[in-house]
């Protein structure tokens, strides 16, 4: 096995196969609902709607730069309060998500292994680094999820 084909099982794992960790993004989203993701249980801190909203938007980042265009990242760090709340819109900000696994897995597949080494300009660290930075970032949201799923539970 390749180690492109090693961290797509590792993009596949975390979000819908059977991680180290136990627990995946699908069976933790699907529980959710968009009241719930909604909430914010603790001042000043992130929904679970929003931090899923921050983790497609740094999975659409971070995709770009290991494609060779350079990012500027918002000030906001891609946290924004949600306006629509609404069931439909849950759905398609999850559906959204879904769209970068797939876009990460196509990436996979068809990147060459050489390019591993190639360094980001902005911050000097290589495209491995980046593409298991973003895994890692993935799953410590996953685990706030985890964790704000407990304390929104209706």
């Amino acid at each position: 096995m390749n180690e492109s084909h090693r961290i797509q099982t590792l993009f596949t794992d975390l979000y819908h196969g059977h991680p180290w960790i136990d627990v995946t993004l699908e069976d933790t989203l699907s529980l959710i609902t968009a009241e719930q993701a909604a909430q914010r249980p603790i001042k000043n801190g992130n929904t679970i709607w929003e931090i899923v909203n921050h983790m497609i938007a740094w999975r659409e980042n971070v995709l770009k730069r290991v494609q060779g265009e350079v990012i500027e990242t918002p000030s906001n760090n891609y946290i924004e309060k949600i306006k629509d709340t609404s069931e439909e819109a849950w759905q398609q900000t999850l559906e959204t998500l879904e769209r970068t696994q797939k876009e990460w897995l196509y990436f996979l597949s068809t990147f060459n292994k050489a390019d591993f080494i190639n360094k980001y300009p902005v911050n000097k660290l290589t495209y491995y680094q980046h593409i298991h930075g973003i895994l890692q970032h993935d799953a410590y949201h996953l685990g706030q999820i985890v964790l704000l799923a407990k304390i929104t539970n209706p």
